[in-house]
């Protein structure tokens, strides 16, 4: 079936919804009924699934209410059963992202003929296409083709080549660049038709490097837009009535750029697709988190005018696209469409959760055995640690549990940057501790012993999903980032006797240590930065003796700090974040400290001493821990310190001379 054009009546209006033609439907296609000549069609879409396939937390060891596909999976079942026509496509990153993906790459593996559990569940529920993430890519190809090989459901990709042509459609693809899918509808008289649609995929460009070590020398990859303009008007002449979109790739700039990571906007622009199906940036759409974009309608989720949907990450939403279709002689075309993620949970003001859907029971069973499976995983021990993981004393010095962030994050960013033009500049790395006691109480620390260390510890060292980034800073940015970290100690006067030390307006998640400098505190100078990071007293200096290799940190030097998103955006207002970020990594943080001490087997946590107080003669302070840490007390050697009874509230108190 060819597509007829009508000069009268352009895509755009037609998606818009606008008053050009006698058949456009305003209202919402599922509360407006369907003419004879008219189909709903009702398109879902799940993204960044990560292998959550149920709700739980492996890395927590406990079941939650706000993930896991078979959650999503009764929203999907409502739909099928209150629309006549429907389709269900997924966009991509499912085969890694929690315990359950690295137990089956890592432990289990895929033979012949093995299926993968989230294929498995993605296969009981029936999709009918998929596209490849970036992370479908992180065990390597032979990995990748033996766990798609079991899906039910065509999965296509057009932008990465085993080998490339003169253009996009003279690759040789790594996957079908694009399916189209012979389907029937039902149009409003209660007639059913055939209709032909056509689904595309493409990944980010960017698995070049994130990758490099698996793809490099294997396949290439195209530019997004440049690959999208060449094969489109191939699947429209092949006879497909409408033509929609897996873009695993965020919603970014309308201007496109050669390689752009997030070009879904541009993307939507390009003539001949009629909806797009977003994802990678583990956010929703339509929301007012894009209001104010170019090209964006946050409110009617629309980019360029064309329907798109982002359905959240690990199962937290659906997305949904209703088209209503209309047959105009030779095809079907779209004159009216609405979007919505449907969420499978919802926050409460008290920040509780409640759970909005039940699992789907077909995958809960489907997924029995790999669960089982991954909890005998996250529970036995992937390596060693030589030293106790602790945060008792991670606000008072330099701390193991931060230690090992910290060298993660380093060796991570390390490998991330190699071969890149900031290969030469020094990396440090940042982070802080997240369980460090204060309003989580005196029970509110990190606590992993000496020896055998399991995955599920690891939530216990990195409470948050964040992603690793990195930024190139100047030196005296670095010495800004220190002194708004140094805001969590109280000005200390001289001669002081059993000062507090800890500011409590102070969260130690802003504490951050970073390491490959070294730096005396001096607390007797103010605070530079209040705790909210406005500037209180712009002469202060905290920050003595910063050197780096055994020399002054230069004002003007550049050197690459490994950090998180959070802090790489601008949370908690450091000076030099939120507009200096040079690598967006694709995994997260807890992936990444899980990967280091995989590979290296036995970690060496042990802090190395790289920032201290500055003395302060016949000046003590007291300082709040676990009653716990008394265990851990004679190990401290860089302060001096003795315990000094207990707080009202059960803290531990310690008095420190400096």
């Amino acid at each position: 079936m060819a597509r007829t054009r009508h000069p009268d009546l352009t895509r755009r209006s037609f998606l818009a919804g606008t008053a050009a033609g006698s058949a456009l439907i305003a209202l919402h296609p599922y509360s407006a009924n369907a003419a004879g000549n008219q189909a709903h069609l009702r398109i879902m879409e799940t993204t960044d699934l990560h292998v959550h396939v149920r709700p739980y937390d492996y890395y927590a060891d406990k079941p939650v209410d706000t993930v896991g596909l078979s959650r999503t999976a009764s929203i999907i079942n409502d739909i099928r059963a209150e629309a006549t026509n429907t389709m269900l496509v997924d966009n991509g990153d499912y085969l890694q992202g929690n315990p359950m993906g690295d137990y089956v790459a890592y432990e289990r593996g895929m033979k012949e003929g093995d299926t993968h559990p989230v294929i498995d569940a993605m296969n009981v529920l029936g999709f009918d296409a998929a596209t490849i993430g970036n992370h479908e890519f992180n065990y390597g190809l032979d990995f990748l083709k033996k766990a798609t090989a079991g899906a039910n459901f065509p999965v296509v990709l057009a932008n990465i080549a085993t080998e490339t042509g003169s253009g996009p459609r003279g690759d040789r693809t790594l996957f079908k660049p694009y399916v189209i899918l012979d389907r029937e509808v039902t149009d409003g008289a209660g007639n059913t038709h055939p209709i032909r649609v056509g689904v595309i995929g493409f990944t980010p460009p960017q698995v070049m490097n994130w990758d490099r070590k698996h793809l490099e020398g294997n396949v290439q990859a195209r530019d997004i837009v440049e690959t999208a303009e060449a094969w489109v008007p191939q699947i429209l002449e092949e006879g497909a009535d409408i033509v929609v979109a897996l873009s695993h790739s965020g919603i970014g700039s309308a201007d496109h750029t050669e390689g752009m990571e997030n070009a879904s906007v541009p993307l939507a622009g390009v003539e001949g697709i009629d909806a797009v199906m977003t994802g990678h940036s583990h956010l929703v759409f339509p929301s007012p988190t894009y209001a104010g974009f170019a090209a964006v309608d946050a409110e009617k989720g629309t980019l360029h005018g064309k329907p798109a949907v982002m359905g959240g990450f690990w199962g937290s939403h659906m997305g949904l696209i209703d088209l209503l279709l209309e047959r105009d002689g030779n095809g079907w075309r779209v004159v009216s469409a609405e979007t919505e993620a449907r969420p499978i949970a919802k926050r409460n003001e008290d920040r509780s959760v409640t759970a909005l859907v039940e699992d789907d029971p077909e995958i809960i069973a489907a997924s029995q055995e790999a669960h089982e499976a991954t909890l005998a995983y996250v529970r036995r021990a992937v390596g060693k640690t030589s030293a106790p993981l602790h945060s008792y004393f991670a606000l008072v010095a330099d701390d193991p549990s931060v230690q090992i962030v910290s060298n993660a994050q380093k060796w991570y960013i390390e490998q991330m940057l190699a071969e890149t033009e900031y290969a030469d500049l020094p990396v440090l790395s940042a982070a802080a501790p997240f369980k460090a006691g204060g309003r989580g109480g005196p029970e509110y620390y990190t606590d992993v012993p000496a020896g055998d260390i399991a995955i599920k510890n690891v939530a216990d060292l990195y409470l948050y999903p964040n992603t690793v980034r990195a930024v190139k800073v100047t030196g005296k940015q670095v010495r800004d980032w220190l002194e708004r970290s140094a805001g969590m100690f109280n000005r200390i006067e001289p001669g002081a006797e059993d000062a507090p030390l800890l500011n409590p307006d102070f969260p130690s998640y802003n504490f951050d240590v970073i390491d490959g400098v070294n730096y005396r505190i001096d607390l007797s100078e103010p605070s530079k930065f209040t705790s909210d990071g406005e500037i209180a007293h712009p002469e202060a200096n905290r920050i003595k003796d910063l050197t780096i290799d055994g020399a002054p940190l230069a004002d003007d030097m550049e050197v690459v700090i490994a950090t998180n998103n959070y802090r790489a955006s601008g949370g908690g207002s450091f000076p030099g974040t939120g507009d200096t970020v040079i690598f967006e990594a694709p995994d997260t943080n807890r992936d990444v400290i899980v990967r280091y001490i995989v590979e290296q087997g036995t970690i060496d946590p042990a802090a190395d001493g790289n920032w201290s107080f500055v003395p302060m003669e016949d000046t003590t302070v007291l300082f709040e821990t676990g009653p716990t840490a008394e265990q851990y007390i004679d190990a401290l050697d860089t302060l001096d310190i003795s315990a000094a009874g207990q707080s009202e509230d059960g803290f531990a108190l310690y008095r420190i001379t400096l």
